[in-house]
């Protein structure tokens, strides 16, 4: 571990937004650490960094999992370098009206987009505050800032998710860790935007879904940004969403 090693941590490094976050920062030559809850579908991800010149390690691990979260973060921070950046990319969106939703489900979505967003990001924040620098990001969605018909348990996660991020902020600020919230709403170039929602994907011809590349190249701005003119929430939407 060289002395200029950063890291960067993506929890939820899926093929779309969470991959194109970590092949960002690795581009700027920052390791990138992605996880998700099976490891070996990080494989192409982490074959693409290295095919591009950077460095990569992949984790299997369940951000729900206090022990979990432990050891990764200590195992990082050990053997890699510090973690400079870290983003939290847990989405959960499971549709479903309010008189069907069952408490496990419910329960479950909160657990993955909002209480595993506060484990990982207390973990970190632990280690940042002793260096006195870092970046906490957490994706959030239109559901953190209004509920909508079939949405309840989506939304109360990203509502909470929100609030974690606003307090972290505030709390945060003035030890010199920037703390943001990006509001990604709108469709992404995904398979399964194109698989499922042909009609909505063929609006990619004019720009009307987002380019995960498009969404990193945000996330490494608000990485960079001076402490004078920090960003707490940044909305990322493609013209033509209603909002």
């Amino acid at each position: 571990m060289a002395e200029q090693d950063k890291v960067v941590l993506v929890i939820g490094a899926g093929d779309a937004t969470g991959g194109a976050i970590a092949k960002r920062f690795a581009r700027e030559g920052y390791i990138a650490c992605v996880t998700r809850r099976d490891a070996a579908k990080l494989q192409p991800l982490l074959d693409e960094i290295h095919a591009e010149g950077g460095r990569a390690h992949g984790f299997g691990s369940d951000a729900r999992s206090e022990e979990d979260v432990a050891t990764l973060i200590e195992t990082i921070e050990r053997d890699i370098g510090p973690i400079e950046a870290f983003v939290f990319n847990i989405g959960a969106n499971v549709p479903c009206s309010i008189l069907d939703e069952t408490p496990r489900k419910f329960y479950k979505i909160w657990e993955m987009a909002c209480f595993a967003g506060f484990l990982t990001a207390q973990a970190v924040a632990r280690r940042m505050v002793t260096r006195e620098r870092g970046s906490i990001i957490f994706t959030g969605a239109t559901a953190g800032t209004r509920g909508a018909a079939g949405f309840a348990a989506f939304a109360t996660a990203k509502h909470g998710l929100r609030a974690l991020a606003q307090s972290m902020a505030r709390e945060l600020g003035p030890r010199n860790i920037h703390v943001a919230h990006a509001v990604v709403d709108g469709a992404i170039d995904t398979a399964f935007i194109r698989d499922n929602f042909p009609e909505r994907y063929a609006q990619k011809d004019q720009d009307g879904i987002l380019d995960p590349a498009h969404i990193a190249d945000s996330y490494w701005f608000l990485h960079a940004q001076p402490r004078d003119a920090w960003t707490f929430e940044l909305d990322l939407r493609p013209w033509i969403e209603r909002w």
